[in-house]
């Protein structure tokens, strides 16, 4: 039955014939360029050959929240751009092989549709509409937040039912503002939204006391703090509005290109717990654990497998780092934020940073 079910499939042309080569059936052959790998699983309409055609990737940042994405002096920096720069290393062994594009809040899903930006690295949650009738594909949770509000130091606002008769800055087309509204919803509080569709005009405005409060992300919230003119003046109420898991997004229905940006991603992660970093990622060659070597591409085909080169992982690691050097140099301990891993702790440590076996 099997046999026969197999061939009315081929005999339809319901299975796909395997590209002879490369994902659109070029060369396959891995090169330092950063050409697929020889039985890559890329298909010929996959945004992966795209960019390896290319030869860079284009990424959509919001280039303004310090710690994940901010341009100063024509360079970008943060941990959503780390991951950005890690795809690139991943693919042409090159971080700064990156074109950012600067996309608001309205305008980000459009852009990963219509092709303009190749993956958003854009403080984006992960829902289920978004996941689903959106058409997004969201990567690895690269930073676990929850929603919260900022008010000035001396406003006398302790909590949310604070906010009665009161205004809040918001940024439209955000999860945020649909949870201020679920949020003050559920506490009977009437208050005047202020919804702006860019964040620097949304954090102009409460600076200028258009509104008691700035809500969203709360990192976002201690990251903008310290671009206000007088931050010690501002303070973060003792509040949680909401669950934000924040990571790279790509379109939905490719695969070959959503494994690549997934698996890059859990790379970071993943050398973390193996204790590889960007200082010592070259010596790992000489290590004896095979789970080392499966990583770094010296054993096995696992980054071939995917229409990558095989030590795909190893070179991510090199530009960037691992996670927890992604995380203390742009948030961390290294950083003027100096922001506690809490749950973006790996796994064993207590937090909720967890990647599959590389295998």
């Amino acid at each position: 039955m099997k046999k026969w079910a197999l061939m009315m499939a081929l005999g339809m042309g319901i299975l796909p014939l395997a590209a002879c080569g490369a994902p659109g059936g070029g060369d396959t052959t891995a090169q330092s360029g950063g050409e697929a790998a020889e039985g890559g699983a890329a298909s010929a309409g996959s945004r992966l050959q795209t960019v390896l055609d290319r030869g860079t990737l284009i990424c959509g940042v919001d280039g303004g929240i310090p710690g994940f994405s901010f341009v100063e002096g024509g360079e970008y920096s943060g941990i959503d751009v780390d991951t950005c720069k890690a795809v690139a290393a991943a693919l042409f062994d090159d971080p700064e092989a990156v074109e950012y594009r600067d996309l608001d809040s309205t305008e980000r899903f459009e852009a990963l549709k219509g092709g303009e930006v190749d993956m958003l690295a854009r403080n984006t949650t992960w829902t289920i509409s978004r996941d689903t009738s959106v058409g997004m594909e969201f990567a690895p949770t690269t930073f676990y937040d929850g929603q919260g509000m900022l008010v000035r130091a001396d406003s006398g606002i302790t909590d949310l039912k604070g906010f009665e008769g009161k205004s809040v800055c918001v940024e439209t087309g955000t999860t945020t503002e649909l949870n201020l509204t679920d949020q003050m919803r559920q506490l009977g509080v009437t208050f005047e939204p202020q919804t702006f569709q860019d964040a620097d005009a949304a954090y102009a405005a409460y600076e200028a006391g258009s509104c008691e409060g700035m809500t969203s992300d709360r990192s976002q919230l201690v990251a903008r703090r310290s671009t206000l003119s007088n931050p010690e003046e501002h303070e973060l109420l003792d509040v949680t509005m909401s669950k934000e898991p924040l990571g790279p997004v790509t379109i939905n229905n490719d695969s070959a290109w959503f494994d690549t940006v997934k698996w890059v991603t859990y790379a970071l992660i993943e050398a973390e717990e193996l204790g590889l970093t960007s200082e010592n990622i070259e010596a790992a060659a000489s290590s004896e654990d095979p789970n080392v070597l499966r990583f770094i591409g010296a054993e096995g085909t696992l980054g071939e497998d995917m229409g990558l080169p095989n030590d795909f992982a190893a070179r991510a690691v090199k530009a960037v780092g691992n996670y927890s050097e992604i995380f203390e140099r742009n948030l961390g301990a290294d950083s003027e934020f100096e922001l506690p891993r809490g749950q973006n702790a790996l796994w064993k440590d207590g937090g909720l940073m967890y990647s599959p076996p590389f295998r």
